[in-house]
Formats: C-alpha cells, sequence, structure tokens
C-alpha cells in the first residue's frame, strides 16, 4: 500500500503525520516523544538498572572492598537523543530494531564504598558521555495484541563512554587505586550484563520466554602460535611479550599467555578454549603486551578475527597484522603480526565432524580386556566408574612429512646461487631429520619423505627451517613453523608455506598423519 493508497482510507483527523516524514524527521519526532515520557522512563529504568547492574557490580567487586552498592540512582532530566534507527533483517520469527543512541546526561548516582578495613564513604558518578547502539529484539511474534510476547534489549555496540568519579566532601586521590578499581568494575558490569550477546528479557505476554535468554552455541579452540617483527618496547635490551585473548572482556573469560623474554619473535605454542554465544557478531581479539614487571605492561599491538568469517569444523591457520588501536583505523606502523589456528565447533554439530581437543570419556582398550572378563554386574560398574574421571586424548601416530621442493629462495652466494638443504625437527620432543643439499638452486626439488614418531600431535609444532650449505659455514635462509591440527583432523595435507625470513620464498610440502590415539587421566 502506498502513502496515497493509504490517506484514502484513514480521514485525516485520524492519518499520522509521522508516517511521511523523511527519516530525518522520523529520528526528530521520535526524539520529541521521548523527551515527554522521560520523567517515566527514568523512573522505570533506574530501577531496572539497580536491580539488574548491581548484582554484578558485586560480582566483580575490587578485592580492595568489603561492599560496593547505589545509594541514589536516577537519570536525571535530560533524556537521551537518538541519532539513528535500523531495521535487522534475516529472523522471520522476530522483529529486531536498532537504535543508535547519543546522551550527555545529568544523573544522580552514587555508589556505596565500604572498604574491607570498615571505612565507608559515598562516591558520586558524574558527566557521564556516552553514544552506542542498543539492539531491541521483539519476539516470539504471536497473535495477540501487542503482537510480541517479550522485547530483549541489549547494547550492541558501545562507541563512547566517558564518566568522571568524585568522592563526595573528599578527593579522589585520598584514596590510592580506588578510582581505577571502580571504573574497571564498572566496565565488566556494563560488559557482563547488557553489552551484546547478554541481554535482559522483559516479558510482555505471560509464558516462559527462557530460551531468549543468552546460551552458549559453540565453543573456540584457538592455539596461538607464535608472533614475528614484534615492537621493542624496552630502551635495553628486547621487549617481553605475552598476550592476552578474549572474546568477551570479562576478567573470568580472558586468557593470557606465558612471556617470552627478550624475544620479537616469540614462539608461544599455547592452546586456548573460548565459549561463543553468538558466532554472527563476536569476535576474538587478540592484544599483545610488553611485561615491564612491577609496571603497567605496554601495548605493542592488537588484531581481531570475526567469527563469522571461520567456517565450522574447518582449521583456520591465520597471520594477523598487529594494530594500535581496533577501532581507529589509521595506523601505519609496522607493530609486527601475529600467527593463530583457529577451530570453530558449534554445538549440535557433532556429528558432521570431530573436535580434537574434545574430552573423551571412551574407555580404552586395556580397560575393555579387563571389562570383559567380569562379570554383567561388575562390568556396570567399572564402566560407570570410568565415565566419571576426567580425561583427554593424547594424539599419538605418525606423521609423514615430503620435503617436495622450494621456490624463490634468495641467493646466498657471490655466484647468485644457494646450495640450500631443510632440517625438520620436533619442537616438543627435538626429533630431527633433514635433506640433502640441492647444488647452486634458487627452486630447489628434493622430494624426501621423512617419518616422525608424535606423541601429543595437537600441542607440538613442525618446524622446517631451510639453510645454505658451505664448507666452511651454513647461513640461515628462512623457516616455517605449522601446526599438526589440521593434517590430524583431515589425514592428510598438502600446501605450500611461505618462509619467515625470506620476502618470497616457500616451501611445497605434503603431509600425512597416522593416528595412534592413547589415554592420559588428569
Amino acid at each position: 500500500m502506498t502513502v496515497e493508497d493509504s490517506r484514502k482510507i484513514l480521514p485525516g483527523e485520524f492519518y499520522p503525520s509521522w508516517v511521511v516524514f523523511s527519516r530525518r524527521q522520523k529520528l526528530k519526532w521520535l526524539n520529541q516523544e521521548l523527551i515527554k515520557i522521560w520523567p517515566y522512563v527514568n523512573e522505570a529504568a533506574s530501577e531496572l538498572i539497580r536491580n539488574s547492574v548491581e548484582p554484578v557490580l558485586e560480582q566483580y567487586r575490587p578485592v580492595m572492598l568489603a561492599s560496593l552498592k547505589f545509594s541514589k540512582l536516577t537519570l536525571g532530566t535530560v533524556a537521551p537523543q537518538f541519532t539513528g534507527v535500523s531495521i535487522v533483517e534475516g529472523d522471520k520469527s522476530a522483529i529486531t530494531m536498532e537504535l543508535e543512541m547519543q546522551w550527555d546526561g545529568d544523573p544522580n548516582i552514587v555508589l556505596d564504598v565500604r572498604t574491607k578495613f570498615g571505612v565507608a564513604f559515598p562516591i558520586q558518578v558524574k558527566d557521564i558521555g556516552f553514544t552506542g547502539v542498543f539492539r531491541l529484539i521483539f519476539k516470539p511474534l504471536v497473535e495477540e495484541l501487542p503482537c510480541f510476547g517479550a522485547i530483549s534489549y541489549s547494547l550492541r555496540e558501545k562507541k563512547y563512554l566517558d564518566y568522571t568519579l568524585r568522592v563526595i566532601g573528599g578527593e579522589m586521590s585520598s584514596i590510592p587505586g580506588i578510582s581505577g578499581a571502580i571504573k574497571e568494575t564498572i566496565h565488566n558490569a556494563i560488559e557482563d550484563s547488557i553489552t551484546w550477546p547478554a541481554r535482559k528479557v522483559v516479558p510482555i505476554l505471560p509464558g516462559d520466554y527462557s530460551f531468549l535468554e543468552l546460551k552458549p552455541v559453540g565453543i573456540l579452540e584457538v592455539k596461538l602460535v607464535q608472533a614475528r617483527n614484534l615492537t621493542d618496547k624496552d630502551v635495553i635490551g628486547k621487549s617481553d611479550p605475552f598476550a592476552l585473548l578474549y572474546v568477551r572482556p570479562l576478567p573470568d573469560r580472558m586468557k593470557k599467555s606465558k612471556t617470552i623474554n627478550n624475544n620479537l619473535n616469540p614462539i608461544w605454542n599455547e592452546h586456548f578454549e573460548f565459549i561463543v554465544e553468538d558466532a554472527a557478531t563476536q569476535h576474538l581479539v587478540v592484544k599483545v603486551y610488553d611485561e615491564d614487571g612491577v609496571q603497567a605492561s605496554q601495548l605493542i599491538g592488537c588484531a581481531q578475527v570475526m567469527l563469522k568469517d571461520l567456517h565450522p569444523g574447518k582449521v583456520r591457520d591465520v597471520w594477523l597484522k598487529l594494530v594500535k588501536d581496533l577501532e581507529v583505523q589509521r595506523d601505519r606502523k609496522d607493530r609486527g603480526q601475529v600467527h593463530l589456528e583457529l577451530l570453530y565447533c558449534p554445538f549440535g554439530m557433532e556429528s558432521k565432524f570431530s573436535n580434537p581437543f574434545a574430552k573423551q570419556l571412551s574407555l580404552t582398550s586395556l580397560e575393555r580386556v579387563l571389562a570383559n572378563g567380569a562379570n554383567a554386574t561388575k562390568v556396570a560398574d567399572f564402566e560407570r566408574t570410568t565415565r566419571q574421571r576426567k580425561r583427554v586424548v593424547m594424539m599419538r601416530g605418525v606423521l609423514s612429512v615430503s620435503v617436495i621442493s622450494a621456490a624463490n629462495l634468495p641467493a646466498m652466494d657471490i655466484t647468485g646461487k644457494s646450495d640450500p638443504y631443510v632440517v625438520l625437527k620436533l619442537m616438543k620432543t627435538e626429533m630431527r631429520n633433514r635433506t640433502r643439499v640441492v647444488k647452486e638452486s634458487l627452486n630447489p626439488i628434493w622430494d624426501e619423505t621423512f617419518d616422525f614418531l608424535v606423541e601429543d600431535g595437537l600441542h607440538d609444532l613442525l618446524i622446517l627451517e631451510v639453510w645454505d650449505h658451505d664448507m666452511l659455514k651454513k647461513d640461515f635462509i628462512g623457516r616455517c613453523i605449522i601446526t599438526l591440527t589440521r593434517v590430524i583432523i583431515e589425514g592428510e595435507l598438502a600446501d605450500s608455506f611461505f618462509l619467515e625470513g625470506s620476502e618470497i620464498g616457500k616451501l611445497n610440502l605434503s603431509l600425512k598423519w597416522k593416528p595412534q590415539p592413547i589415554y592420559q587421566d588428569l
């Protein structure tokens, strides 16, 4: 129906003028209506915030405090302003609306803070500036007015948030460390309570809406392999890098790697697991820092991967460029790169592919033999006891590595050629092999195969180094570091791998895996 058609049906006195407004006029009308109802929204929202946020504040309360609660909470007289509105398509069972909002409010928010030593003082939160996008989901759609059963709301994107803390009747500087601790607590409370994919569900019609609440939908397996060419943050020596990884920036969800001292090309080889609640919008963030001991660690650079770009059940091997800020894309400085291996495993798809990192509860061959020799009752008791034990599979097997050829190697000799050979080794067991030397070639062909007995394939690395052979010395050409997860899952893998230390040189390899799984009690 066009606007003209609707005018024929509705009398002029009942025809809403906002229907023919432009987008800008509709936002103006929406903001005018919000100003009218703001006193009522303020009262309802203040109580809602108190009830939902205060328990989270208590959850993330700094250890130096005995309690942290609201003594006053009103949102003030200044209503927010909507600066954008859009409808998110895709879910036919719901209406999803996103509202971009700006607020420079005058709230009256006072926190009642009590320390472990019994000292109490009020802290005022003032000068709040906020810009963000709120998501409203009207679901489920029903045939009864108002045609939806509940509303879910969430902070879809926080673009800007700033505020100041002031001790009422005193100075914040008189309480060392308290300002930073409370700001961190407020940040964690916002992230945990209403930042997407977290959401609050408000029932409109009677019913059970637990299915709308936040639930895990899958597991993200992350292997932090290495980094290269990191920026040196130390005046003396080199940086001592470590990495912080998270999908949701909550204290209990963040994972920290070990620190590699005095190294701008660290190899971590660490595995982490993250809960995923919404693969369509969430992303993995990696931040690399320089450990400075007693001082605050310095950020070297950060990177992120959108989970929607991962194919479920398929291992993705990525090199990510580190930048200064994920929001401001103006950084041209070379801060280094970080190497990750990613595997996203949605719940409910286990039959389509296997997650090699998943806990295994099956019996070993020896346990089955022992169980089969007992009577039925003892077998049942034995299996019940065994299943209660926590187990993890150690991916033991034979790794066959075929070093086929190399291409575009740099010239290391004055003749403009090189005499390359390859050294192969496993990082954990330090087993080694090497190819023959190919004389005077920048595109050598070896076509040699080597077998390695691997005790723990998921946590080992294959390192291949290319060297130039000379009578009196050898020159390093480049290396590549390969995780074994992909070949363990696929069984066979043939690919080209770029050499670190060489601009365009690469190795052509073929890998095969013959599993010999063993089980280890934890």
